[in-house]
């Protein structure tokens, strides 16, 4: 029954259950049984097989003397004196060690591991629960508007260039409130190490963490999480664009089988290049000239970056930009007139300034915007050549294809070199002087950690024809063999975006190698050659003109179309051409870029071809026999879930969960997919389950039991193995 659409009060809608209805309320004396705990998952037993060797890892042992105390948290708390509270990253880390220096006395003589933000750490706790202390500060914002170098406040010079008026005091005047907030137990540590129920490891390792995170801080390094990088130009990689590489190390604490460690390992974050200004922009925006620059694109980029003026040597934080050039960039410049103290004001033009009351002379300002230092309603100018970007500044922007694959090659390095890296930055941190280490009782070995490992043998293959084959040295080559089921192609074509490709070479090639496979490859239904004409434009551009060719001269979706791309690495045309295909089409395509054409390279295509289209290469043999424990004798169904993110500085972009399921029981060769997007940076999956009614649900793990059932002889799954590839785990469900 429909109600009355009305706005007065007394048309409101009935009040909600108290109880709801799923609910069933506890009679009286019965206690609600507690939540279930969740301990740690005991080893059933080391593994066996193989031949044994020793490992070199990068864990670090740690010893902790005393297991008994508590870590103490404590929130933290800034205000200036009007009561608003102090904000800006890293202004805390300068006022909490103004603390410790001025009120040591207070603080009991205790150290302290601060997360820059709002959380304390000490070892057991101060006498009173909340501490206030009130400190002087100077120089707290690096963003400071109205000093001599530039324009400042309302466009007028700082207090420094008016040579008869008292400069004011920078320093500020801050209250420091530390409340307590809880208790963590060390014993925490130890009672999960020796697989003992804890409630409270988590935040206990969370304090060491944080010490780990201090340590760097105090060496003046760049954190992103638990990554470190040192202001050192020999860690600095060009990546081109105005980008660079910064290789760093990751430390954390981990709890291993054989008691507490120091995980280290090297690590790669994206800074902008250091240097002027102008030619940061000139390389991100890939111009010759800085009258070629778009100043809109170099707002965007430049904003809350930091300079240093070359002129006075002062740090501040980027706003924006003029809106006019500097010569025409105009603010009222106050100045005293005759002898009673009085000020007249000017307007004058900020090249102006700059040239004649400071007398500095500008070769290339003149015409273009102003590095804009002051705050949204007092702007504070200082010409463009006179700015030079600090370093160990994060470039959170997407990266380049060419940008992206520059980063992953200059960031490999070998075991050897990355061990000394290690090393090095193990020697340079001195973890054995850290004060709040020690004084926690912690202390941290210099030599990476030793364990025992197996060399397993190699499983053996079926192939086409039931011809076992033996990998060696972990590869194997399909030249001369069969497939297991070939496909047969019957309808394709060729997209050429390639100027220097052979096509009938390459037919001949594809159709000789596939009837060695056993594939059956018809000759391609039409070749696809991009004009000259539109080879200069834009990536997706070129994708749509070719496709709209494509949709004129096929009847009907190809079973494959093979795309041929100019560049053997990091073509602009991938992206889009596979999205084109894969999401709007539906369309197999296969891009190559061929520079060397021999049938080893063909057979590889091949191979990535045959699976797309529903084929399948290989088999292992114990499949084959249907002898893999725990797998071919009960039903089981393997999960394989993983969750992809947008590039940094894509937040816009959703994340992808993707979760792969065996079919065909009792093959584990052959895989369905189910893809969602979800929120973006989400690591947990959200759509396992997703419930339309009391009966349906349209989550990706029914859709896929529906489909090993159906495909499976109607079998349901006795057994579920889900391997979480994000946390390198795996979980055994046996259903009952």
């Amino acid at each position: 029954m429909g109600s009355p659409s009305h706005k007065g009060s007394e048309y409101l809608p009935p009040p909600p259950p108290i109880i709801p209805p799923n609910v069933v309320p506890l009679q009286s004396g019965k206690v609600a049984a507690p939540a279930p705990k969740r301990l740690p998952m005991a080893r059933r037993n080391h593994g066996t097989k193989g031949t044994p060797m020793t490992l070199l890892t990068n864990h670090f042992e740690v010893r902790m003397r005393q297991t008994e105390g508590y870590f103490c948290h404590y929130s933290v708390a800034l205000f200036y004196e009007d009561g608003h509270p102090v904000d800006g990253k890293g202004i805390g880390r300068k006022i909490l060690d103004k603390v410790q220096e001025t009120y040591s006395h207070e603080l009991e003589g205790k150290h302290f591991a601060y997360d820059g933000e709002k959380s304390l750490f000490t070892l057991g706790s101060f006498q009173r629960k909340k501490l206030e202390f009130t400190i002087v500060v100077e120089d707290l914002s690096s963003n400071r508007t109205a000093r001599n170098d530039s324009p400042g406040g309302d466009g007028s010079p700082g207090e420094g260039d008016r040579k008869r008026m008292r400069r004011p005091s920078r320093s500020k005047v801050i209250r420091v409130e530390i409340s307590y907030a809880a208790k963590i137990p060390m014993q925490a540590i130890a009672n999960a190490l020796r697989g003992q129920e804890t409630e409270h490891f988590q935040e206990a390792m969370r304090v060491l963490d944080i010490i780990l995170r201090q340590n760097a801080a105090n060496q003046g390094c760049l954190l992103v999480r638990q990554s470190f990088f040192h202001n050192n130009p020999r860690n600095f990689a060009d990546l081109g664009g105005g980008v660079m590489g910064c290789r760093g190390f990751h430390s954390s604490f981990r709890a291993t089988q054989s008691g507490l460690s120091l995980n280290m390992d090297v690590s790669t974050t994206m800074i902008v290049k250091p240097g002027p200004v102008v030619n940061f922009l000139l390389a991100n925006q890939n111009v010759r000239e800085p009258h070629q620059i778009d100043w809109n694109k170099a707002k965007r980029v430049l904003k809350n970056l930091r300079i240093n003026t070359n002129h006075s040597n002062t740090e501040y934080k980027i706003t924006g930009l003029s809106d006019l050039p500097c010569n025409q960039q105009t603010f009222s410049l106050k100045q005293k007139s005759g002898h009673n103290g009085d000020s007249d004001a000017i307007e004058i033009t900020v090249y102006e300034y700059f040239v004649n009351n400071r007398h500095i002379k500008l070769e290339y300002s003149a015409d273009f915007p102003c590095i804009n230092v002051g705050k949204p309603k007092r702007a504070s100018y200082i010409p463009l050549e006179l700015c030079t970007l600090v370093s160990l500044q994060r470039y959170t922007k997407a990266l380049s294809n060419q940008q992206r694959a520059s980063l992953v090659e200059k960031s490999r390095q070998k075991p050897q070199e990355r061990m000394g890296v290690l090393t090095e930055a193990m020697r340079r941190n001195n973890y054995g002087a850290d004060q709040m280490l020690r004084s926690f009782g912690i202390s941290i070995g210099t030599q990476f950690t030793q364990v025992e490992g197996r060399t397993l043998p190699a499983p053996k293959l079926k192939v086409g024809n039931g011809e076992d084959f033996f990998p060696r040295g972990g590869r194997w080559n399909f030249n001369n063999k069969q497939l297991v089921e070939p496909m047969q192609i019957k309808w394709w074509a060729i997209v050429n975006f390639s100027a220097r490709c052979d096509i009938r070479s390459l037919c001949n090639n594809l159709i000789r190698c596939g009837e060695m496979k056993g594939m059956h490859i018809n000759n391609p239904h039409e070749v696809f050659e991009e004009s000259n004409q539109f080879r200069r434009e834009a990536a997706p551009i070129r994708v749509e003109r070719m496709f709209e060719i494509i949709k004129k001269k096929l009847p009907g979706p190809p079973q494959l179309l093979l795309c041929i791309l100019p560049e053997r690495k990091n073509s602009d045309i991938y992206g889009p051409w596979k999205r084109k295909n894969l999401s709007e089409a539906g369309i197999v395509t296969q891009c190559i870029a061929p520079t060397k054409v021999n049938d080893q390279y063909i057979t590889n295509v091949l191979l990535k071809i045959n699976a797309k289209l529903g084929g399948m290469n290989s088999l292992l043999t114990l499949e084959h026999s249907r002898s893999i424990p725990l797998v071919s004798k009960p039903v089981t169904m393997i999960l394989g879930m993983d969750v992809s993110h947008g590039s940094p500085g894509r937040s816009d972009l959703p994340s992808i969960a993707a979760v792969v399921s065996s079919r065909q029981w009792p093959s584990i060769s052959r895989y369905r997919a189910s893809v969602r997007t979800q929120s973006p940076k989400v690591e947990m999956i959200a759509n396992l389950f997703k419930p339309g009614s009391e009966t349906e649900d349209y989550g990706i793990i029914r859709e896929l039991f529906v489909d090993f059932y159906s495909t499976s002889g109607k079998r349901k799954p006795e057994n579920i193995i889900i391997f979480r590839l994000n946390t390198l785990s795996c979980t055994f469900l046996q259903i009952e």
